[in-house]
């Protein structure tokens, strides 16, 4: 399959999880793409690229990179692109395979849960907090957005190539945190201020879906409810925000 055909079949999440592949665009994924573990299957280029920052560069990395390089147009590359306004680079990269079993069995853990968290601008960006504030791997539970969906990729801005993220049911979350001894707290606007919180060494913190928080299945399933102490002027926080400020708070 040539590399624009591939790249255009990728936008739908039916072709990434059956083909186990996903695309990196714009400059700086590309660039962080390939300086990461991940197997690279190719790259498409075109005209635009020479006019974005750091372009130039890019280009003679790529040439040197010993990757499959494909050449479009600029309409071409529009068909494949995900922007409104591409910078005229993609790569299809193959998705790395993390599961529950791959989590330590003992020793400090720190895990992130999706609940159905659903906009890919805030999944990207709780991606590449979760990432720099030491979380050991972010699963995203049924109801999710894919995460190896070309916008959540863009907007993790390169920790999803080396922040472990797994999808998982439920149930195999579950399984995993009942006979490893991981506690599981959910962020909800009911519990108690994280302030008073000592966290256990081995945690999963649950954040659930930007309008309807946490499932009721995972709700009754969490062993404590924790929350930010924020004045009456807001009612609640953007889920990107209040993820990274809960997982500082209980790094500490």
């Amino acid at each position: 399959m040539k590399l624009l055909t591939l790249a255009r079949d990728l936008k739908r999440r039916k072709s990434r999880e059956k083909q186990a592949l996903f695309v990196a665009e714009g400059v700086r994924s590309v660039e962080e793409l390939l300086a990461s573990a991940i197997n690279v299957r190719g790259l498409l280029v075109a005209p635009q690229l020479e006019g974005a920052e750091r372009g130039s560069a890019l280009r003679d990395r790529i040439a040197l990179s010993g990757h499959e390089v494909s050449s479009v147009s600029e309409a071409e590359f529009r068909s494949a692109a995900g922007t409104d306004s591409p910078q005229g680079v993609l790569a299809i990269g193959e998705i790395p395979r993390h599961a529950m079993a791959d989590l330590p069995a003992s020793g400090s853990l720190r895990v992130l849960i999706l609940d159905g968290v659903q906009d890919p601008g805030n999944t990207g960006t709780i991606l590449r907090t979760a990432a720099a504030l030491g979380v050991d791997a972010t699963v995203a539970l049924p109801g999710t957005v894919d995460l190896w969906n070309p916008k959540v990729v863009r907007g993790a801005m390169g920790a999803s190539f080396r922040h472990p993220v797994i999808q998982a049911t439920a149930e195999e979350l579950l399984s995993f945190t009942g006979q490893s001894g991981v506690e599981i707290w959910g962020a909800d606007t009911t519990g108690a201020s994280v302030d008073s919180a000592a966290p256990p060494r081995r945690l999963a913190l649950a954040v659930g879906n930007e309008g309807a928080g946490l499932s009721s299945f995972l709700r009754e399933r969490v062993t404590r409810l924790v929350s930010l102490p924020i004045t009456g002027a807001v009612e609640s926080l953007n889920v990107a925000v209040a993820a990274g400020i809960l997982l500082y708070q209980l790094r500490k």
